[in-house]
């Protein structure tokens, strides 16, 4: 299925409300998910074997910087039977604590890249089975690949802001 093909799908099957923007001229075809929407969508794709997407290649977030009020995290998946590729984006609010729906029960691979999503971005995901730090220690303070990250001083007493000569 082209991306339009796929974009047309969804519409029908779950409205037009369930792709709320999309380029289907980039490189990779992406759709912009609202994020209520997300669980029905991935359902859709996963299960319906017209689309039958198995594989989640990638997840990950994405600060865009403090300009933008939000964060996104990018699925790239793909039809190993079909062939074909999607890349899906959703958006939260730079500091919402409303989580984004967790994808872990449509691809198990999502339970670590979430977890490294809401480590290193503070992007949380709701209904995850274990979202916890993957990478650094629980008490860490902040998510540093966030743009407005400031690095603390130091941590049990171990300095980790290097000295400004």
């Amino acid at each position: 299925m082209s991306a339009e093909e796929i974009v047309l799908f969804l519409r029908s099957e779950l409205g037009a409300e369930c792709v709320e923007e999309a380029d289907l001229n980039a490189r990779q075809p992406w759709l912009l998910i609202p994020a209520p929407q997300l669980p029905a969508v991935c359902e859709k794709l996963q299960r319906d074997e017209r689309l039958y997407f198995d594989y989640l290649s990638c997840l990950t977030g994405v600060d865009q910087g403090p300009g933008k009020a939000f964060l996104e995290v990018v699925y790239h998946l793909y039809s190993l039977i079909h062939e074909h590729a999607i890349v899906l984006k959703v958006r939260t609010l730079r500091d919402s604590p409303t989580p984004i729906p967790s994808v872990s029960a449509f691809w198990r691979a999502a339970e670590w890249h979430e977890r490294e999503a809401w480590d290193l971005l503070g992007i949380p995901f709701g209904g995850h089975p274990d979202l916890r730090r993957i990478l650094l220690p629980e008490d860490w303070q902040g998510h540093p690949l966030r743009k407005d990250y400031e690095v603390q001083e130091e941590y049990h007493g171990i300095q980790v802001k290097s000295p400004q000569p």
